[in-house]
């Protein structure tokens, strides 16, 4: 079930949403994987502090984005994203701090099940959430896929606000 209570308007992450899409066309971006959680924020309402470890949101051009992150924390989101729970993914612990394993394998498995394995998949690869071993296992788990660098593309559709967002920020 959706948020009850999300700080903007359903047409306003509609909005948003379509913004980016719009900007991942112009680049040619089949997927995106966003992990700032500013803008995972912006795009789905998630409000959380688990960026500790590894998590983001999955926006494709002909669904509702993907919560992702690790499982302990799909209850935070499902609280407070507008998607339905259906979109709240959580990996296994045992991927966490693990020598062994990865969460971006969990991930790989999820895009290549939506049939995104040979695609382009846009990363925001210079940023602070999105460490030098995910990249390098994503590019393993997904061998055929163009991993290409989409850092500030959701940054860049924030700049002009909306009345909404103005609203909100005059009342803050």
């Amino acid at each position: 079930m959706p948020a009850a209570e999300l700080p903007f308007s359903a047409r306003e992450y509609a909005r948003r949403l379509a913004r980016v899409r719009r900007a991942m066309a112009a680049r040619d971006i089949d997927v995106l994987f966003v992990e700032d959680p500013s803008n995972m924020s912006w795009i789905t309402g998630y409000d959380g502090w688990s960026f500790y470890v590894h998590q983001g949101v999955i926006v494709f051009h002909d669904a509702d984005p993907v919560w992702w992150g690790r499982a302990q924390d799909v209850n935070g989101a499902v609280r407070t994203v507008w998607m339905g729970d259906e979109r709240v993914l959580g990996y296994a612990d045992h991927y966490v701090q693990s020598a062994v394993r990865h969460p971006m394998q969990d991930l790989a498995a999820i895009l290549r099940a939506r049939g995104y394995a040979g695609k382009r998949i846009g990363l925001e690869l210079e940023n602070y959430y999105f460490s030098a071993r995910a990249f390098l296992t994503l590019k393993e788990e997904l061998p055929q896929a163009g991993l290409v660098d989409a850092t500030a593309l959701v940054n860049w559709q924030r700049g002009v606000k909306s009345d909404e967002e103005i609203a909100f920020m005059r009342k803050a």
